[in-house]
């Protein structure tokens, strides 16, 4: 089966545009295909606002996230493969959903034994 993830990223976006609030997602920058402004990327890892008012020509495909948005005044055409984001949530209250990491040769959830704990912890 294809993977899930891309039909609960766009229906996630979707939930948190519809309840007023900033979509943001989590995403692995050590991804090889992703293309990120790494001058933001903290600990291998970016958080991205994807909300309308913050980025242009937003596109969830079935295999990566793209858009093109300002960091520091530059504009930047950013790639995050579907597998690399490992979550989605609202700014203001961190509802949403985090993602455990996939193989990006197989496309599929890690093997057993590896890391399935959340990559996003919310506190409340």
């Amino acid at each position: 089966m294809t993977s899930n993830r891309p039909y609960l990223l766009r229906a996630l976006y979707q939930w948190v545009l519809d309840n007023d609030m900033t979509p943001q997602i989590l995403v692995d920058a050590t991804d090889a295909e992703a293309v990120l402004p790494q001058k933001h990327v903290r600990e291998g890892r970016i958080v991205l606002n994807i909300s309308p008012t913050a980025v242009a020509e937003l596109l969830i495909a079935d295999d990566a996230i793209s858009f093109k948005a300002r960091f520091g005044g530059r504009s930047c055409a950013v790639r995050a493969p579907v597998r690399a984001v490992l979550a989605i949530y609202a700014r203001e209250n961190g509802k949403g959903m985090a993602f455990p990491p996939e193989n990006p040769d197989t496309d599929s959830p890690a093997p057993e034994g590896g890391d399935r704990r959340p990559a996003l912890r919310v506190v409340k």
